[in-house]
């Protein structure tokens, strides 16, 4: 099986809630294996434009990175991110290798 791989560009306009966020998802990161390969840092872009934060957060498997955005617990989290984050996600499917 190929891993599940969310790919998300973030714009957070209240630092001090995104960390009640990290910390109400840490559960159901945990419960899925996500591992996060990509968590902010420096980048360079150069092509197109973006929101100023990437990450990129690995799963097992495709079907462990969509329950994880569907589970309760996560949904709870994401309540506490959504008024005070702009961005996009993505839910892929990583190449066979």
């Amino acid at each position: 099986m190929q891993k599940g791989y969310w790919v998300a560009h973030v714009d957070v306009k209240d630092q001090e809630v995104f960390e009640e966020y990290k910390k109400a998802a840490a559960r159901p990161f945990a419960r899925y294996g996500a591992k996060f390969l990509v968590r902010a840092g420096q980048y360079d872009i150069r092509e197109g434009s973006l929101h100023p934060r990437t990450v990129v957060i690995e799963f097992p498997t495709f079907a462990d990175a969509l329950a994880c955005y569907d589970d309760p617990e996560h949904q709870a989290a994401k309540a506490i991110r959504d008024p005070i984050a702009d961005g996009d996600l993505v839910i892929v499917e990583g190449h066979k290798v």
